[in-house]
């Protein structure tokens, strides 16, 4: 038997998580001090097991590709036209992300808007045999579905799903025509409470919670470790607005988000060190210092056309972190655009203002002529 802990402890544990309104390392702290006490109790759980009454999707579409890292998704209506992969965070929640639910849908609202060829990656949860896979696994397996699709692409990276698109965009620059990077945090010397978080805690804890799991860090333990208030009134916000006041329907909307909310994900041990120390702590992919697949990063040489979108009221990753962004690449300043939301981190990709929004005038830009596109906005700055 494990323990028990002190109902005060727990109490104040879970006000400092509360306070610290952080995603998705957030109780982290809280993790290295009872995960210990859990772990023990936990019952092996294979990923996406068989017969398992996963959250339904929204959009119809079909899997184009299965890897021990993926499912590659499509959600094309055409055969002809530029692809675009929307590339989802592998961050203890689901794909789903980016199709919550209708009118909160980022595929529907992107079909809405005229992309005819439409992909998203659905990372898988870690099983015991996917405990070393890396960066450069799912960098790997990134490259697998783009070719699956058919370079060019454009690529639209959601949160982290955003570093690791740039890393990707880097790596391979032939394979990607457009980048968009949605609330995706790059240059953490830009802080903000999530790398300041990570940055404090020592990564020998991180460790040692990697090796409490046997290599694999279990969304469901973690998820109970903490909770993302930030989060919920955003979308009930949202829901509210949408729906007009019909309360039945905003209800029903909201349990779907807390059912996404409680399906998670576990992390390969490798993955998750990587990311809190190479990301978040050491800053290697703004410093020049990241390697991928062999081959040092240089975001200089990155001279896509490229789309940022942040968050007004984004805590995760706030607007001066996700816009600085734009100073390391090599892109013309022509071909580079960046809008901010009055939402909060889980509103850009789920409320329905964002969606009707900005991503809207995303869709347009990644069907635009570029030099249509850079006149025209000329002519608006004028």
């Amino acid at each position: 038997m494990p323990e028990k802990t002190d109902p005060s402890e727990r109490r104040a544990s879970a006000n400092w998580v509360q306070d610290a309104w952080l995603w998705p390392f957030e109780a982290t702290r809280l993790a290295l001090d009872i995960y210990s006490q859990w772990y023990p109790n936990r019952a092996p759980e294979p990923a996406d097991a068989p017969g398992e009454a996963a959250l339904p999707w929204t959009t119809a579409h079909s899997v184009a590709l299965q890897l021990p890292s993926m499912r590659l998704r499509d959600f094309s209506r055409a055969v002809e036209g530029p692809p675009l992969l929307v590339c989802a965070p592998y961050a203890l929640h689901r794909a789903q992300i980016a199709d919550i639910a209708p009118g909160h849908s980022l595929m529907e609202a992107l079909q809405q808007a005229g992309l005819a060829r439409l992909y998203l990656t659905d990372w898988r949860s870690a099983a015991p045999e996917m405990r070393y896979f890396s960066i450069d696994t799912y960098l790997s397996d990134l490259n697998v579905a783009v070719d699956t699709i058919g370079p060019p692409v454009d690529l639209a990276g959601l949160c982290q799903g955003g570093w690791l698109s740039l890393l990707y965009a880097a790596r391979f620059p032939g394979k990607v025509r457009r980048l968009v990077l949605a609330g995706s945090p790059v240059d953490v010397s830009v802080p903000s409470e999530l790398s300041r978080m990570v940055a404090s805690l020592p990564q020998q804890g991180f460790e040692a919670m990697v090796r409490q799991g046997d290599g694999i860090v279990s969304g469901k333990y973690m998820l109970q470790l903490w909770s993302i208030p930030f989060s919920l009134p955003d979308v009930e916000a949202a829901l509210q607005r949408r729906l007009d006041g019909k309360s039945e329907d905003a209800q029903a909307l909201l349990d779907r988000f807390m059912r996404w909310n409680s399906e998670t994900l576990d992390l390969p041990g490798t993955y998750y060190l990587e990311v809190t120390d190479w990301i978040f702590r050491q800053n290697r992919i703004a410093a020049g210092d990241f390697v991928a697949l062999g081959t040092k990063i240089d975001l200089a040489a990155v001279k896509l056309p490229t789309f940022l979108l942040a968050a007004e009221n984004d805590i995760v990753v706030p607007p001066d972190q996700a816009f600085a962004t734009m100073r390391l690449l090599g892109t013309p300043p022509a071909w580079l655009r960046s809008e901010t939301e009055p939402c909060g981190h889980l509103g850009l990709f789920m409320g329905c203002r964002a969606l009707a929004g900005s991503w809207r005038r995303i869709a347009r830009w990644l069907q635009s002529d570029l030099g249509e596109a850079a006149g025209e906005r000329a002519r608006i700055s004028a």
